[in-house]
């Protein structure tokens, strides 16, 4: 159990938020600079007078060196602790660090209300002045530091509470050929932005191109912009129209119009607010605007943070078929915000769960069996039960897409139920929601699977359990058959004109086959609920 690390300047509530969180996790509290008086016998103001502040920063370095081999402690910092980088590194590496921020006029208020504990590095000076010349001086130390909380303004509770959020949160990591990056999966994420950038790579007054669609955007633009600005970023917001009908080459022009007018480059970074089209739209821009600009994925639908957020494939649609053009771009981070989710119509929601059925499906049994218990209780996943199943889901295709980070072998089996299902929406002229065309297509895969003899009839019957208990369908619209079977033939994931098949053999076990006879495919889809006679598939 790693510690949870309160610091901060002086003033922001390092202790008695430190002291709080404490009791709320059962776990023993520690503050630095009390410690070091009981085991020096005098105050830190004594310390300073009489040894001097070297001898008070050696004391310290020796106690962040012994806390950093403990573990499950809630420690609070001195306020200079961590602004050495050996300290900070050494805290880092075995624990949570949180940075506490206030306003110049919130730290002198506290100071005051404080009565006038010893305080040595502000005697003698005007406090104000003071403060922002330490503040100057420690910035890019405090900045270091990803997770921050703006405590102005806010009661101890509120600020514990929202330290209890980033003690909370699952951090997931993505290798791929030439670098790294992370997901952060839990509650409260946007408002940890800033901090996650810069711990990213990218450097503030970097020009940021914020990507969203007119709702989203609504929602959660104004308030992110203002955060970026806050951290000396340089925010700008570009919107795309909503729809699988925009998901087109003429909406990334115009994405690139909006860029340039902007004056982005590639010391810039591109961030994608919203669900899977806005994604793949704002990921395939960015992979091709300048060849290359930094793209950040921050999902607000449940199927776009357990599927289209992580693994770099971006691409926008064809008449003749979907995703038809991209690029593998990867971004450099991921933040996805459980809080988002509560805005989220029902209907969306049980699509995001249809991709992570897909995900047990093809590598978590357990989490299968998870998902059948917790059966239907939308709710779940705005907590800390949904941040685990997210996580579980995503650590499936972690280790897929790690293995093959261009699709050339075992991540095409991240395309299981997507074969009949992107024909069903090309055919509904995508009025079939994508999670409700895969989930529809994994029961075909393993309907064709138990066909061929490789899956047991139980495969079936477990996971159209599952999905109906979720409120998703496993019946197939009554589109005509041979339209169906036309709609395949555009499927990207053919090779050598053979279309490539993602076969359940059980719960965890995949397979791809190429092999599949079509009468055999055609039966199935017929006994699931397509027509075989030739009407309009739209109608």
């Amino acid at each position: 159990m790693s510690n949870v690390v309160i610091t901060g300047f002086m003033g922001t509530g390092k202790t008695t938020v430190g002291r709080e969180v404490g009791r709320r996790l059962n776990r023993p509290f520690m503050d630095m600079d009390a410690e070091i008086e009981a085991r020096a016998g005098k105050s830190v103001g004594r310390i300073f007078a009489e040894d001097g502040e070297g001898a008070f920063r050696q004391m310290e370095a020796r106690l962040c060196a012994e806390l950093s081999a403990r573990q499950g402690l809630v420690i609070a910092s001195g306020g200079g602790t961590l602004v050495d980088a050996s300290n900070r590194a050494q805290m880092m590496a075995n624990g949570t660090v949180v940075c506490l921020t206030c306003s110049v006029d919130e730290i002198l208020l506290r100071l005051r209300q404080a009565g006038n504990p010893e305080r040595p590095l502000l005697q003698g000076a005007d406090p104000r002045a003071r403060i922002e010349q330490l503040l100057q001086a420690r910035r890019e130390a405090y900045e270091a530091i990803p997770w921050q909380i703006d405590a102005t303004g806010l009661e101890v509770e509120a600020v514990s509470a929202r330290v209890l959020e980033i003690v909370n949160t699952i951090s997931l990591s993505v290798r791929y050929p030439g670098g790294e990056y992370k997901i952060h999966v839990g509650h409260g994420q946007l408002r940890h932005i800033a901090g996650l950038l810069r711990a990213s790579g990218l450097p503030a007054d970097s020009l940021v191109a914020l990507v969203s669609n007119p709702l989203v955007g609504s929602l959660y633009g104004a308030a992110l912009a203002s955060a970026l600005q806050s951290a000396r970023f340089r925010p700008f917001v570009c919107s795309i129209p909503d729809g699988e009908q925009y998901k087109t080459l003429t909406t990334v022009a115009n994405l690139y119009e909006q860029f340039l007018a902007a004056g982005l480059d590639r010391s810039g970074a591109v961030l994608a607010l919203g669900g899977g089209i806005t994604g793949d739209v704002a990921g395939f821009a960015s992979a091709t605007f300048m060849r290359g600009v930094p793209v950040v994925q921050l999902p607000s639908t449940l199927l776009a943070m357990v599927d289209a957020s992580v693994g770099g494939k971006t691409g926008v649609d064809l008449p003749q078929g979907k995703n038809l053009v991209g690029a593998f771009k990867q971004p450099s981070l991921v933040l996805i915000d459980l809080a988002m989710l509560a805005t989220l119509p029902p209907e969306e929601l049980r699509c995001g769960v249809a991709e992570v059925v897909k995900h047990a499906l093809i590598g978590d049994a357990d989490l299968i069996a998870a998902l059948e218990t917790g059966a239907g209780n939308l709710l779940l996943w705005q907590g800390v039960q949904g941040a685990a199943w997210i996580a579980r889901a995503l650590r499936v295709k972690i280790q897929i897409v790690e293995q093959d980070p261009f699709e050339q072998g075992r991540r095409a089996v991240l395309n299981l139920g997507h074969t009949v299902g992107h024909a069903l929406e090309t055919l509904s002229g995508f009025r079939l929601r994508h999670g409700e065309a895969v989930s529809i297509g994994m029961v075909a895969a393993a309907r064709i699977a138990v066909e061929l003899g490789l899956a047991d009839p139980l495969l079936v019957d477990r996971l159209e359990a599952v999905l109906v208990a979720w409120g998703l369908p496993v019946r197939c619209p009554p589109f005509d058959t041979a339209a169906i079977c036309q709609a395949l033939a555009h499927d990207k994931k053919r090779q050598y004109r053979k279309l490539r098949w993602v076969l359940p053999r059980g719960i965890g076990r995949v397979e791809i086959a190429e092999d599949v006879p079509l009468h055999l495919v055609e039966s199935v889809l017929q006994r699931m609920g397509a027509s075989n006679r030739a009407e309009t598939p739209a109608d």
